[in-house]
């Protein structure tokens, strides 16, 4: 039987040799050594139904025997010769991706981060448009460079103290605590309208692109009302702006699309994927149409981006999600979590708001006067992971349930889920 350092000694470990950046969730973390699809394991052998999925990453389920046997046979022939050799995965892999994206969007660039892929896509509009300022939305997240820092809209994470320039911020489509305190529909969109307002009066003109999730992961799964980038696209092409979609975390099925931004139904300039795209992979990519990436002339590679093996773990994910149907299982199983939820929101008002799209669902949890209930939550995540059951958490108090399961979660471990948070919550006074 294999011996496990156990989680005290991996935080003596962590606290000598890690950098202090990095949190972890829990009072009384665990120790994961072993996951099999929706379920995850501790080194006592304790198993746990993952609803976070490794913040949207496992779609397809943890070690998922149809994607790792194409992993491991990849591996033992061929694992990595640089993108400036000629092999055959990652060429088939960007095929796939122009029939899997919506539009036009054709031609990609690999690389192993969302972070990366999002620098790019800033890179290829700067290129396109020959402009080098861009809009982003409060709340945003879109890496850990020094640029894609610069455009993330959350203070906790714009940690560099000399922040790149030129970056503008809109106000986001919050519904439930609107930045311009109006109330939608009634509102007839005046976040998406602000951003005309950020390009006249904030702008020298000269704006290369706008950047936004679909939906907000990190600012507490923010879900922006149906016309809002229908409105947003109007007015970027009115000034020739370019949209860029950042689907690191809403990407591959979550939302019941292929891609969240087809639930708006509209097709960006530029897109963006990593997360799910590997199942667990490193491995991202930026993809726009040929018109623009065709600009992208300039010597450009990453070293590792598309390897051999990373390719294949993608090609068998986009196989697996299409063949298991997991963009209608998200779409019926998040509407049976979403109902779960709302049943729970009539008892305990400590549940002020249920937003979301498919398997990507957020709880906003508020105390009487709206104000956050962040301690509250962290004792819920606490007496869930005590029970088996892994819940995310986000927003910008950090009092946001953030439900992110792996696509081929199942009925029964729903309402298995939601039997047990409905217990823990009678807890809270």
């Amino acid at each position: 039987m294999t011996q496990y350092i156990g989680p005290e000694a991996i935080l003596e470990k962590k606290k000598k040799y890690i950098m202090p950046c990095l949190a972890h969730f829990y009072k009384e973390p665990k120790q994961f050594v072993r996951g099999s699809m929706q379920y995850l394991y501790d080194h006592t052998g304790k198993e746990y139904l993952d609803c976070f999925a490794g913040i949207s990453v496992i779609n397809c389920g943890h070690c998922n025997p149809e994607i790792t046997s194409k992993i491991c046979e990849q591996v033992q022939s061929l694992q990595h010769v640089c993108n400036v050799y000629l092999t055959e995965n990652f060429v088939n892999l960007a095929e796939q991706l122009a029939e899997v994206t919506p539009g036009n969007l054709q031609k990609s660039f690999f690389c192993s981060t969302g972070t990366e892929a999002n620098e790019g896509a800033a890179l290829l509009a700067s290129i396109y448009t020959k402009n080098s300022e861009f809009i982003a939305l409060r709340n945003g997240l879109h890496g850990r460079t020094k640029l894609t820092m610069s455009m993330t809209g959350i203070s906790m994470w714009r940690t560099d103290p000399n922040p790149v320039g030129g970056i503008h911020f809109a106000p986001n489509a919050y519904c439930y605590r609107c930045p311009l305190d109006k109330k939608y529909p009634d509102c007839d969109l005046a976040c998406a309208n602000a951003i005309e307002d950020v390009i006249k009066y904030a702008t020298s003109g000269n704006v290369a692109a706008y950047i936004a999730e679909p939906i907000q992961g990190n600012a507490g799964i923010v879900t922006p009302p149906k016309g809002y980038f229908k409105r947003v696209k109007e007015i970027l092409d009115q000034y020739n702006i370019l949209m860029i979609t950042d689907e690191v975390q809403t990407g591959f099925g979550r939302t019941g699309k292929m891609f969240a931004i087809e639930n708006y139904g509209v097709v960006p300039d530029i897109m963006t994927m990593a997360k799910a795209l590997g199942n667990g992979t490193p491995i991202s990519a930026f993809i726009a149409s040929a018109k623009i990436a065709d600009t992208y002339t300039k010597p450009g590679a990453s070293t590792l981006g598309g390897n051999p093996v990373s390719s294949t773990a993608a090609l068998a994910t986009i196989e697996y999600i299409k063949t298991h149907n997991l963009c209608s299982k998200a779409l019926a199983r998040g509407a049976q979590l979403r109902s779960g939820l709302e049943l729970l929101q009539k008892k305990y008002p400590l549940i002020g708001d249920i937003r979301g799209i498919g398997l990507m669902l957020g709880a906003e949890l508020v105390h009487p006067d709206k104000s956050p209930a962040s301690i509250e939550l962290d004792f819920i995540l606490e007496e869930m992971k005590d029970r088996g059951f892994i819940i995310g958490k986000n927003g910008i108090e950090r009092n946001v349930l953030a439900f992110q399961p792996p696509l081929i979660i199942t009925e029964e471990n729903i309402n298995t889920m939601l039997n047990n948070l409905e217990d823990v919550f009678a807890k809270i006074k």
